[in-house]
């Protein structure tokens, strides 16, 4: 009995004891996980990604650069003057060549320079005409093209060169962690890892903005492809009007 009155005599001690330290710890705890969260800036993260980091910005600042030149240059391209044709009949069928061509040097659209190629051949065989023409859309469409070799190209580099420094990072996070020797710790491989994901992660940022500017600026020059087959078409129908 003396002993059974011992126990229950500590239990109150014990059990006040316990519930202290389930209070500290309690209290101690978002203190410590405040201390142990940790907030990183994206240029700090950046920074974190060694020299790779490099050509993939400049590769970004020219992808940029040429998509905005690019679609300010389409976008004048594929304007449409609706009386444009008109006028071009007009002074074809009257006989006024000189004013066909000089509205032509006017408008100053990639289908006026085909319809004033098509008119300086005009009293030749409509072949000849039209394989003039064709021959001047051509260019026409390589001149807007300018610069999409460059887009492509970022679009399949720029996540090469991000998994590039990701296994270089790898490379050194690993070497780091077999010098560490017996104080190597989860830390160490985890700091040298995440230093490594942020090439690969800039790599693809890059990636898909050049891919989404090339698709974009295709897209604008087939819908101009388009314009200049129909403006073509237009003028040999023209030519092989009679005159009113």
């Amino acid at each position: 009995m003396s002993i059974l009155n011992m126990i229950f005599a500590q239990m109150p001690e014990t059990v006040t004891d316990t519930v202290n330290i389930i209070s500290e710890t309690a209290a101690t705890a978002p203190a410590e996980a405040a201390a142990t969260t940790a907030s990183m800036s994206v240029w700090e993260l950046c920074l974190k990604g060694g020299f790779i980091m490099i050509p993939l910005a400049i590769l970004l600042v020219i992808s940029i650069y040429i998509f905005i030149e690019r679609y300010i240059v389409i976008r004048r391209a594929d304007r449409e003057d609706a009386t444009f044709m008109k006028r071009i009949k007009d002074y074809i069928h009257d006989g006024e060549i000189d004013s066909a061509k000089l509205l032509c040097k006017k408008n100053g659209t990639p289908y006026a320079r085909l319809i004033l190629k098509g008119i300086s051949r005009i009293g030749r065989p409509m072949n000849d005409v039209l394989v003039a023409i064709e021959n001047t859309g051509n260019l026409e469409i390589a001149n807007l093209g300018k610069g999409l070799t460059w887009l492509a190209t970022t679009a399949a580099g720029a996540p090469m060169l991000g998994f590039l420094g990701t296994v270089i990072g790898m490379v050194e996070a690993f070497f780091a962690l077999a010098n560490a020797g017996s104080s190597a710790n989860i830390s160490v491989l985890a700091g040298g890892i995440y230093e490594a994901l942020v090439t690969t992660v800039a790599g693809l940022a890059v990636g898909i903005v050049a891919l989404f500017a090339y698709n974009a600026l295709v897209a604008r020059i087939n819908g101009v492809m388009k314009l200049l087959e129909g403006k073509t078409m237009e003028f040999m129908d023209l030519l092989n009007e009679p005159a009113e």
